[in-house]
């Protein structure tokens, strides 16, 4: 159990993805959902769980972001 949530946490699933793009002359929303993914400078990385949410994200900055490690299928 977590101290502040009380909730257990979960060892789902998760996305290790590299920003490999400027956001400069992009929309604005673009620049908000890569802040939400946790990116903000180019070759950083973050490591996000995998969930149909961050998948969006993930699809709409596609040209901003790459996935560097996903889990293998089984």
């Amino acid at each position: 159990m977590t101290a502040k949530t009380g909730k257990t946490a979960k060892a789902g699933k998760t996305l290790v993805i590299e920003q490999i793009g400027s956001p400069i002359r992009c929309p604005d929303h673009q620049r908000q959902t890569l802040v939400g993914l946790g990116l903000n400078k180019m070759r950083r990385r973050r490591t996000v769980p995998d969930n149909p949410a961050v998948r969006g994200m993930i699809r709409k900055v596609s040209h901003l972001v790459r996935i560097v490690e996903e889990p293998a299928a089984k």
